[in-house]
């Protein structure tokens, strides 16, 4: 039986996503060349000549363990991305290979969610890595049209801690903003930030403990706050159509599959109604539930709760203490494909305690 690790001490992972030709390995590249005298691990959830890009390392195809020039370890995934992060750990711990990180590049067509649920669905894997964020590369340019035409570049923006605006200098400032826009409509909790040739800040993407499903660390606390810089009025709990169009009148109304909601309440949750409306809900709608997460004020507890899912996984943990000074408070979010608002809503507010 493994000795339980703590936080610290696991090993930090990051899902790079993005659809074709946004950018993401001219950002991994970057990553790699930055991380001088850092060794990572990255994992290509395809294989073919084009995998990482054969000007980034020579190509051996008897082996799938590939020391990069830079000092970091490069990993295609041929089979079960499990297979490969179980192999990584036994030549780490033997002593064979030297990591402090690991980097998913998935392919531009996948949908982030079945490698996230690695990390959640394996004992050992779930205990020895820690996922730390999803960043997701959109393509400035052709993101719009990528949005319209492609359930999976939805998907990769609705899974995202962070999401990069690639090919910014290409685009005037209102095709930018009504992407922007759009994005945030999607994905209310991603602090959106463009970059230029994968010129990102790295401090933004690595070691930012976006994904915390598993961790005790603290939800932002101005989370969806009505102030906060990314709130727009394009997720206020009750707007639809009517108010997209009302706030952003230069560009066309997109019926995106993915999209975003807010439930916020001051009064208290009734813990065991919530754990069996949520419980029924992950049941149906589980499939179509990308993330979901929020700050919960439950009755009973003087310290709000920490709440965050993944399609059927979730949990809860507990937050900071509510002090003297401040309203407890619900702030939820739910990102998914075609969610019935008004079935949630209602829901959530039976079980507040009366």
């Amino acid at each position: 039986m493994n000795t339980p690790r703590s936080v610290d001490t696991m090993v930090p992972v990051t899902i790079l996503t993005g659809f074709l030709g946004a950018g993401k390995t001219t950002l991994l590249k970057r990553i790699l060349t930055e991380y001088h005298g850092r060794r990572i691990a990255v994992i290509e959830n395809e294989f073919g000549p084009e995998s990482i890009d054969n000007d980034l390392l020579v190509q051996d195809r008897d082996e799938e363990i590939i020391e990069l020039s830079n000092g970091c370890v490069c990993c295609t995934v041929r089979g079960d991305l499990m297979r490969t992060l179980s192999e990584l750990r036994a030549k780490r711990e033997a002593g064979e290979l030297t990591f402090e990180r690991v980097i998913i590049e998935t392919t531009g067509m996948a949908n982030p969610g079945p490698v996230c649920q690695t990390f959640f669905m394996d004992d050992d894997i779930a205990e020895y890595y820690r996922l730390d964020a999803v960043v997701t590369v959109v393509d400035a340019k052709h993101g719009m049209a990528t949005l319209d035409a492609q359930d999976e570049a939805q998907k990769q923006v609705g899974f995202a801690d962070r999401i990069l605006v690639s090919k910014r200098d290409l685009v005037n400032d209102v095709d930018y903003e009504a992407l922007r826009a759009r994005l945030l409509k999607i994905n209310p909790r991603a602090p959106i930030t463009p970059v230029h040739f994968g010129e990102a800040d790295l401090k933004s993407i690595i070691d930012i403990s976006g994904f915390n499903l598993n961790s005790i660390l603290d939800i932002d606390p101005d989370f969806l706050a009505d102030d906060h810089p990314d709130a727009a009025h394009d997720h206020g709990d009750d707007c639809g159509d009517h108010c997209d169009h009302a706030h952003h009148h230069h560009h066309h109304h997109h019926n995106d599959d993915i999209g975003a909601f807010v439930f916020r309440s001051n009064k208290p949750f009734d813990p065991a109604r919530l754990e069996e409306f949520l419980g029924g809900v992950v049941q149906v709608y589980g499939p179509d539930l990308l993330r979901y997460k929020g700050i919960l004020y439950m009755k009973g507890i003087n310290r709000r709760m920490l709440f965050q899912g993944v399609h059927m996984m979730m949990g809860a943990e507990p937050g900071k203490p509510w002090t003297s000074s401040e309203k407890p408070n619900t702030k939820m979010v739910f990102i998914g494909r075609k969610l019935p608002q008004e079935i949630f809503t209602r829901g959530l507010e039976q079980c507040l305690a009366g």
